[in-house]
């Protein structure tokens, strides 16, 4: 069967930095459209906008006098519907989910949906930030610059979460006891380099996106903007995992490209939308138009009190 080709960009990359960056949501976005549509689609939101910029991104969509441009991309009658799908990573959760699946002996979806919901008003919200971000920095071979913690001093702090009184504390409680899966997992980091890290959210929401475009049995060739974190042997890994589905990836620079750049409007403008919709400034009439395209996989839950 050919493949057939789905054009990515994402939208907040930051690799393993999940709290303290500059984005809290990550949106990877695919388009399945040929090259001429594609360069009518940009041609025709260049038309609209005005703006004499060489390469439009979704910040040229995002303004508020561009709203009406916005809509009518996501609108279920605009070029996007049936062609568009994106894949959503809200960092805090994310990190969350990584803590419980690689910390907790029987850690499930449930269990971190819960810990995170109840995390902050336990804890209270300055000391929950701060063991996620020990948690992100243990598991990193490089920390950020000025966040370093060993494994000594991390599992120092579970025993301190652990003995508050509460649901949250008893769930921390059975992260005790994993500090050889945490030594076990930095070796594996250290001398493979095809090991995707549990802190990047950009390798499992390209499989998400492989899934989506090839349920019908097709095979997908990804045409990707640009990523470093693609690694050859990561690359590897994601054939390894999708098998058939996925039958390679190729490269591109998104200014040679017209359906990465439509990419790019969507993973941008959907991380936009749902970062403020995570903190509490929503637009219902754009969350509205955006959900038609969200992976039902995304990496997503409501922060405690909403």
């Amino acid at each position: 069967m050919r493949p057939v080709e789905i054009a990515c960009d994402e939208s907040g990359s930051e690799g393993e930095n999940l709290l303290g960056g500059e984005t809290d949501v990550f949106a990877h976005a695919g388009v399945r459209m040929s090259g001429p549509e594609a360069t009518a689609c940009v041609r025709e939101i260049r038309a609209r906008i005005g703006s004499p910029a060489e390469e439009y991104k979704a910040g040229h969509l995002l303004r508020a006098k561009h709203r009406a441009v916005l809509e009518g991309l996501l609108a279920p009658d605009g070029p996007l519907t049936g062609r568009g799908h994106v894949h959503l990573t809200g960092k805090t959760f994310f990190a969350v989910r990584a803590a419980v699946t690689l910390l907790a002996e029987d850690g499930t979806e449930a269990m971190a949906r819960t810990l995170h919901r109840t995390g902050p008003a336990a804890f209270g919200a300055a000391r929950w930030v701060y063991f996620l971000t020990a948690f992100v920095s243990v598991l990193r071979l490089k920390p950020r610059r000025g966040v370093t913690t060993s494994p000594a001093e991390f599992f120092t702090l579970v025993d301190e979460l652990a003995g508050v009184p509460g649901e949250a504390g008893e769930l921390i409680g059975r992260f005790r006891g994993a500090a050889g899966r945490v030594a076990a997992y930095r070796t594996r980091l250290a001398t493979d380099p095809g090991l995707v890290p549990v802190l990047d959210p950009l390798v499992p929401a390209v499989i998400h996106t492989v899934r989506h475009w090839s349920a019908d049995g097709t095979p997908v060739q990804l045409v990707h903007d640009e990523q470093l974190a693609l690694t050859p042997e990561r690359v590897l890994q994601l054939k390894a995992t999708l098998g058939p589905r996925l039958a390679g990836v190729r490269f591109v620079d998104s200014r040679t490209d017209a359906r990465v750049q439509v990419a790019d409007f969507l993973a941008g403008a959907a991380r936009r939308i749902a970062s403020d919709d995570l903190n509490g400034r929503g637009d219902p009439g754009l969350t509205t138009l955006l959900r038609s395209f969200v992976d039902a996989g995304s990496v997503w839950d409501a922060p405690a009190g909403r």
